[in-house]
């Protein structure tokens, strides 16, 4: 296969995820999928490897590369069938994000997969958002599969309502999970005409060609011939996370960043045991942010497929919070210490190619959990229930080369912000506040990005929880930079803890302001202007 045709067909694969997410987002009811884009499609091969990805969501799809292959091998898969799971120890990465996964059979043979994973504000818990304070999995909500949702082409009905009737909003979260369906129906069309045309050896032939492609491009970007890039060598950094939202407190995450001859190993040993709260994480999402940052540092045009990944190996030792066993709860560790763990990695990496490598961003996705339970049994309902859940954005780090960016969604999140119009129209809700978060930015050279400060005033009483970092340690400048501020949560004024869960009545205001992003400086490179966390 000659490069043009390679790269007509690597762009042929990735629109049929686009196509699929395009699908999941105009069918979808909640406003989480529909106006903030929390989902992800992908593509993979009969073994589950990871063939194509639309540029969705780095910690959705980072997490099924890495996962799938366990997934689908143990399970005897029939044309018509459609799996769902949001099991965070069988190939999920928290309660809220559900996957359905359908297989494509092609002149009765195994062909291959198609995959979408989206983000449910409701999936069972008992505070409304379904991303509670939580100490245990059990209290995070409804554990899902794996289990066939669809077989022979039709929803398995009394599976279906099962699941359903654990929602507080049943027909909003059935309206999301058909359109899950839909979205992995047209893939498989659209899949199905790609390899028909194209013919299954052809088809085969040319996933094995972008794959090697793809670890050829990669190895050589990471670690070049003339070892101009990143020198083999080994690179250490660590930092903490603000607490577990259960009294603990400075949660060490640690990182060995290892290369030799174009192999890549990233060993977190030493960081923190599995602890109470629900910043735990399988090592699946741990996974995905590795993998997001060195597909970061890869050329534009490294195709995302399994060959990517070919010369990664990751090491987390089981039962630390970045590879948590059963029951841990883990609501959490997909949002905020996801994010935490690319900022190790690019820490360790900022010894070796400063000039590559940002400042560290705010931090945290800003986690927002809200909505109302219902009235005690006999009461006359004071507001139907509802949830809501949302991320904020905060400010990116600077770099050698720019500011960073002002207000946005940073690296493991890649969702919009809910229109204020939506929200206030669907939500006993009113926005009193949203702008930029002025003077928040760390200095240098290049400043930080500014953060943001967003306020809900809310018009009935509600369930609130709030999930966040970067409160209580600032993110670090790079190359002399200076650190950003920290974020602060406030209810009527009051600060309250980065993590915690109240409840509020009408005319409460809660308001969130995020963290700013670290400033980078033009200062000579030398040891002493990289972090203070590198060891």
């Amino acid at each position: 296969m000659d490069a043009i045709s390679l790269s007509i067909f690597a762009n042929r694969i990735d629109a049929i995820c686009g196509e699929m997410g395009a699908t999941l987002q105009k069918s979808a009811f909640s406003p989480n999928i529909r106006d903030r884009l929390d989902y992800s499609c992908a593509i993979f091969d009969a073994q589950g490897e990871l063939c194509a990805q639309a540029a969705h969501i780095p910690v959705h799809l980072g997490s099924m590369a890495f996962a799938m292959r366990d997934v689908v091998s143990v399970y005897d898969w029939s044309a018509g069938d459609m799996m769902v799971l949001n099991d965070p120890y069988k190939g999920g990465t928290h309660l809220p994000d559900v996957t359905l996964i359908a297989p494509l059979f092609i002149a009765d043979e195994l062909t291959g997969f198609v995959v979408n994973r989206a983000h449910h504000a409701d999936i069972g818990s008992e505070t409304p958002g379904s991303m509670p304070l939580s100490s245990s999995l059990s209290e995070e909500g409804l554990i899902i599969g794996p289990a066939f949702i669809v077989k022979d082409d039709e929803i398995v009905e009394n599976y279906f309502h099962s699941v359903i009737k654990n929602m507080r909003n049943p027909l909003e979260s059935a309206g999301d999970f058909i359109a899950q369906i839909a979205a992995n129906r047209r893939g498989l069309q659209r899949l199905k005409a790609l390899i028909t045309k194209m013919g299954l050896e052809d088809y085969r032939r040319s996933l094995e060609r972008l794959n090697d492609y793809a670890a050829t491009l990669a190895k050589n970007s990471l670690a070049g011939a003339d070892k101009k890039l990143i020198a083999d060598g080994e690179y250490y950094f660590a930092d903490v996370l603000d607490d577990d939202g259960q009294g603990n407190r400075d949660i060490v995450i640690k990182v060995r960043v290892a290369f030799a001859a174009g192999n890549i190993t990233v060993d977190f040993s030493g960081s923190e045991e599995q602890v109470v709260g629900n910043i735990n994480c399988p090592l699946s999402v741990t996974a995905a942010a590795v993998y997001y940052v060195f597909r970061c540092l890869m050329p534009a045009q490294t195709p995302a497929c399994a060959g990517s990944f070919r010369h990664i190996v990751i090491i987390a030792p089981e039962q630390t919070f970045l590879n948590a066993s059963f029951p841990a709860a883990v609501a959490a560790g997909n949002v905020e210490t996801s994010t935490r763990v690319v900022d190790v990695v690019l820490g360790a990496l900022s010894q070796v190619m400063p000039e590559r490598i940002p400042a560290a961003s705010h931090g945290s996705m800003n986690n927002l959990a809200m909505g109302y339970a219902g009235d005690k049994p006999g009461a006359i309902p004071s507001w139907p229930a509802w949830d809501y859940y949302e991320t904020i954005g905060g400010g990116m780090g600077a770099s050698n080369i720019s500011a960073g960016l002002d207000a946005v969604q940073t690296h493991m999140t890649n969702t919009l912000n809910t229109p204020i119009e939506s929200l206030e129209m669907k939500y006993p809700l009113r926005i009193r506040c949203y702008r930029i978060r002025q003077s928040s930015a760390g200095a240098g050279k290049h400043y930080g990005g500014e953060g943001l400060i967003r306020e809900y005033e809310f018009l009935a009483p509600a369930q609130v929880t709030v999930l966040s970092e970067r409160r209580s340690h600032q993110p670090w400048g790079l190359v002399g930079g200076g650190n950003a501020k920290a974020g602060i949560n406030t209810l009527n004024g009051r600060v309250i803890a980065a993590k915690q869960s109240l409840t509020v009545e009408a005319g409460d205001v809660v308001s969130i302001a995020t963290a700013g992003g670290g400033g980078y400086s033009a200062a000579i490179l030398s040891p002493e202007s990289l972090p203070d966390n590198c060891y």
